[in-house]
């Protein structure tokens, strides 16, 4: 939303400065983006006056001129075929900046003749306007005066960023309004009153009974004999200002009162109607409107149309037909004030592909009395523009139900955000925003909310409008509660999963990509998706017209792009929701990424290693250690699922649950993404992995044990077809509160141990608790850890 700060006290009587009335808008929750100040490298620019000019005496193109700078006389050479004498123009003078052209000007000699600044072009001056030579000013001009003062450039542009609940600010007055009761000065009275016509509108409306709660309320007026030429200077100014392209008056009034008011028209060139009545109505089954913006646009049955006898020419609420639009030769004028659904609105303009200014306006929602409320304001405006005759207002629709009383009691306000404020002062911040208020018997209050709030419904929003007014800054700072020295958690253990889960991916040389819940159908089909019911009907790309049955494709192309760009050595992650129907439990939080190139770098002391499936299997490993479950307790099996390589993948089991797998992504697989080099590539279910029944609480701190801790090998013999897993799992059930560390450190197999028989050598630390282990201790550990294995692996400890 883009507005001028002298436009803004054309509603707001403020002596407060821009800087101040900024800091007031972001404060009020209205972001500013940008702001302009087309003075700001003007100030050194005064109107000057050609008093002589001779040809230069070494150049054709150049001209010697002298120039009055309000009595002092300058020479200054000057190459503009629209130099004169007598011609009032703008000196840009020594030591001055000019914009247009980024220069800084200093005195010079230009082929022998002094040059003392110079006169300057609209373009030089980073301006619209005719650039075919210096600037060409009125004979009343003040020699002397500053070109910003003449040319009423000292009128910053102010940009904000709008919320999509607060369509009211929209508009320049909806700003004004904030502003003003948040003491930023005074809200100027607006005339609403009826404007009385001379005659009765040849024109008439009739609405659809299908369409009357899509077009609750339509007002217009039939303006006769207006004169539409180019619009006054003063808005042409405004509208430039704001980016909007002066066309003609009647056009022009209707983008400014959009803009000034919050409130979108639509003018009908009356002659071009063909009939007295303008339905509106829902369109035809393919019913074509050749718009404004010079494109056909084909409608379906759904969507709101308002049009004559030869058809529809206007899709309600987002954009005008050509047929009856606006023209130079334009007399008389029919002028469409009105309210129409937001979510119709918004459906259409999607459906349509169209973005207009009306659209923006009418799908956050307007003010529901202003077809009514402001109709004698526009028509005046109109009048005192264009002139013409104003006829009375035809009106059709019941109006909109925007009515909303709320029961307010002002201690919620302290309740809710720990702010003491006065019920007076509660009570005259939401007048001052347009509520009415009452005071009731039991200290409540009992609030009407205005027509052009609809974001407001209830006792909470009351209290958000009256602390944003008050002020975000008078509320108490409060310590947190400190009782431990290891904070209480705050997140469940299914809310923590994620954050616990990106702090590990990224602790192990990860990035963290953000992609689409969507892709290409296509691709969905690879990964075991692209069902007909999760594709989109209205996709924002084609691209992206199916629901993600897997992380892993998203994650793929992301690699193809950037190694297409000369990345070599990749690692993605990313923790999203992945669908594999259309039930709420079809929907599950899982956690992927990819790795290719080198896992360990090359350098002078060892070799580079490319990545392969046991770094991946590592990685699952610590997911799952992260997850609270231990490695130990896992089996895995294989292959992995169809997208990886049948002989370097596993799928990871917890008891019967799979919980992930992980594996080299099969060369068909890279095909399909145009990738020519190896990628490892692991996908966690997280909802697969059972979550603790234990409530949150604080970690206990981390105490090392103060005895010495002891190591042991054990090499056992086990049939081939027994999983190193298992072997492990053993191992640990037989001391688990003993061993602290486990890992293998050999495998063999040979004639030595027997055909179809392995050897695996295993490390086990062992830490005690409460007192250094004794050799009776030691010894019955490793009995029961020999057990153990024999009994769960049929196995035999090698001698």
């Amino acid at each position: 939303m883009k507005f001028t700060l002298n436009w803004l006290r054309d509603h707001l009587d403020t002596s407060r400065s821009l800087d101040e009335i900024c800091e007031g808008l972001v404060s009020l929750g209205h972001e500013v983006e940008e702001v302009i100040d087309p003075a700001k490298n003007l100030s050194d620019f005064r109107i000057v006056e050609i008093r002589d000019v001779n040809p230069h005496p070494e150049a054709d193109r150049l001209k010697v001129c002298s120039v009055d700078d309000n009595g002092t006389l300058l020479q200054i050479v000057c190459g503009a075929p629209n130099a004169r004498a007598g011609l009032k123009t703008v000196l840009a003078p020594v030591g001055s900046y000019v914009p247009g052209i980024d220069i800084v000007i200093k005195k010079s000699n230009i082929r022998g003749q002094e040059s003392n600044g110079m006169l300057c072009a609209f373009s030089e001056l980073a301006l619209d306007g005719n650039s075919d030579g210096i600037i060409e000013l009125a004979e009343h001009a003040e020699i002397g005066t500053s070109y910003i003062e003449y040319a009423d450039l000292n009128d910053p542009i102010i940009e904000i960023a709008i919320t999509p609940n607060r369509g009211d600010c929209l508009g320049v007055r909806g700003i004004a309004r904030d502003l003003s009761a948040a003491g930023f000065g005074k809200l100027k009275s607006l005339d609403t009153s009826e404007c009385s016509g001379v005659f009765d509108s040849p024109i008439h409306w009739e609405l659809a009974q299908d369409c009357k709660e899509i077009a609750p309320r339509v007002t217009g007026r039939f303006f006769r004999n207006v004169s539409n030429g180019d619009c006054p200077n003063w808005m042409a100014k405004r509208l430039n200002a704001v980016g909007q392209r002066p066309i003609s008056a009647l056009v022009d009034i209707t983008n400014y009162i959009m803009i000034d008011l919050g409130r979108p028209l639509h003018a009908f060139d009356a002659d071009k109607i063909n009939g007295d009545t303008l339905f509106i109505r829902r369109a035809e089954n393919e019913e074509k409107i050749f718009a404004l913006n010079e494109k056909e646009y084909t409608c379906t049955s759904d969507m709101l149309v308002i049009g004559d006898r030869d058809g529809a020419d206007d899709i309600a609420g987002i954009m005008g037909g050509q047929r009856t639009g606006i023209s130079n030769t334009t007399k008389n004028l029919f002028l469409e004030i009105a309210v129409f659904d937001p979510v119709s609105v918004a459906t259409t303009g999607r459906s349509l592909n169209i973005h207009s200014d009306a659209r923006y306006r009418f799908e956050r929602g307007l003010d529901g009395e202003s077809p009514d409320s402001l109709s004698g304001y526009i028509a005046r405006f109109v009048q005192k523009i264009c002139g013409g005759e104003i006829s009375h207002v035809v009106s059709v629709g019941d109006g909109v139900e925007w009515q909303r009383k709320i029961t307010f009691k002002p201690e919620l306000t302290r309740q809710l955000t720990g702010i003491e404020l006065a019920h007076t002062e509660q009570s005259n911040i939401l007048k001052d925003l347009g509520f009415v208020v009452k005071n009731d018997q039991d200290h409540s209050l009992g609030s009407d909310a205005p027509a052009w709030r609809n974001d407001v419904d209830g006792e909470a929003d009351l209290v958000e409008e009256i602390v944003r007014i008050a002020g975000y800054d008078k509320l108490p700072m409060v310590s947190l509660p400190a009782t431990s020295v290891v904070a209480k958690p705050v997140y469940s253990h299914e809310q923590l999963r994620p954050v616990l889960l990106r702090r590990m991916l990224v602790a192990a040389g990860l990035y963290e990509a953000v992609t689409f819940s969507f892709m290409a159908q296509s691709d969905a089909v690879l990964f075991d998706g692209g069902e007909e019911a999760l594709t989109l009907v209205n996709p924002i790309s084609s691209e992206l017209d199916c629901m993600r049955p897997s992380i892993l494709p998203n994650l793929l192309q992301a690699l193809s792009r950037n190694m297409n760009r000369g990345t070599k050595n990749i690692r993605l992650f990313e923790i999203g929701p992945v669908f594999h129907g259309t039930k709420e439990t079809d929907q599950t939080l899982s956690c992927s990424g990819v790795l290719s190139g080198d896992f360990q770098y090359g350098d002078w002391q060892s070799n580079a290693r490319s990545v392969d499936v046991f770094d991946v299997k590592k990685i699952m490993e610590q997911i799952c250690e992260t997850l609270s479950i231990s490695s130990h307790s896992l089996i895995i099996k294989t292959p992995g699922p169809k997208w990886f390589h049948p002989g370097q993948s596993a799928t990871m089991m917890l008891g019967k649950i799979a919980v992930g797998s992980f594996g080299m992504i099969h060369p068909e697989i890279l095909r399909e993404f145009d990738i020519k080099v190896p990628v490892a590539a692991f996908d966690c279910s997280i909802n697969a992995v059972p979550t603790t029944r234990k409530k949150s609480v604080a970690r206990a701190l981390f105490k090392p044990s103060a005895f010495q801790t002891v190591e042991r090998d054990f090499a056992f013999v086990l049939d081939q077809n027994v999983s190193a897993s298992s072997l492990l799992r053993a191992v640990k059930a037989a001391a688990k509160e003993q061993i602290s560390d486990i890992g293998i450190f050999d495998v063999y197999e040979g004639d030595e141990i027997g055909h179809g028989k392995k050897s695996i050598a295993v490390k086990i630390q062992l830490t005690p608790s409460d007192a250094t282990f004794t050799e009776a201790e030691l010894q019955k550990i490793s009995n029961d850890i020999i057990k153990s294995v024999e009994k769960q692996c049929l196995a035999t400890l090698r001698g």
